[in-house]
């Protein structure tokens, strides 16, 4: 049995949709205390309503410093001090090369990477402070192990947080702050709801366990990483995939 989390405080970025919002909703069952962080005020407040008493809403832009300041701070105000962050946000807009511009493809870094180290830079006072803490970062397949038309600036911003992980988990190691990312396959969100059934066949054809994930199979992910039992792991990541990255090709799925 693991040792149970209530009372406990975490943030979650990109909380208010798809895997953020089930990142989220499971802490929250776990009985952590949850801030939802969001751009939408609306959207915030209803993951919020839904996790229960033990959540709550805050507004920020985690491209932002400031905002991501103020995000830490609101959960120390409201909670005590910060024990998880879990940094969700990201974005996936598709555009090729030779049509992709410089903008595109810093916006896309900025929203996934730079996030990810802007929020991970606000929470450290408060865990330096006890000495402790949980760093999860929703990475990807993509980029780090393989690639997907139209995706390069994703996958570069995905494969980058790895990087940025492996060093912080060196840097922060001395305050018992762990730093470990999950690596998800293709989860079922409302953001692949516009392509297709024909998509979702070919898909769920090219994984061994013929399905594609659910959130829930991240937030479990997520969920161990935040546990006093993976106190011994740091700077590692999990794929959770449906076994999606071991096929050479489809004949080899037998």
């Amino acid at each position: 049995m693991f040792k149970p989390l209530e009372g406990k405080t975490a943030i979650v970025t990109g909380a208010t949709k798809g895997i953020g919002r089930g990142i989220a909703m499971r802490l929250g069952e776990a009985g952590l205390n949850v801030l939802v962080v969001s751009r939408t005020q609306a959207d915030a407040q209803a993951v919020a309503g839904d996790i229960g008493l033990n959540a709550s809403a805050f507004v920020a832009d985690v491209t932002n410093a400031d905002d991501c300041a103020g995000m830490a701070e609101a959960a120390v105000n409201r909670y005590g001090g910060i024990d998880i962050l879990c940094a969700n946000a990201g974005i996936f807009p598709s555009a090729r090369l030779g049509e992709m511009t410089a903008a595109d493809f810093d916006h896309v870094l900025r929203t996934n990477l730079t996030s990810t180290f802007l929020s991970v830079s606000a929470v450290l006072p408060a865990m330096k402070s006890r000495k402790s803490g949980r760093i999860v970062i929703t990475s990807s397949i993509t980029g780090p192990i393989t690639g997907f038309a139209g995706w390069s600036h994703y996958g570069a911003s995905k494969a980058g947080q790895l990087g940025f992980m492996r060093s912080a988990a060196m840097e922060l190691a001395p305050w018992n702050i762990t730093v470990n990312a999950v690596m998800p396959g293709n989860i079922r969100t409302e953001g692949l709801d516009g392509l297709g059934a024909d998509y979702f066949a070919a898909m769920e054809a090219s994984i061994p366990l013929k399905r594609l994930g659910d959130v829930s199979d991240i937030a479990n992910a997520v969920l161990f990483f935040a546990s006093a039992e993976a106190g011994y792991i740091t700077g590692q990541t999990l794929i959770v995939d449906g076994g999606q990255v071991l096929p050479e090709t489809l004949t080899a799925m037998g």
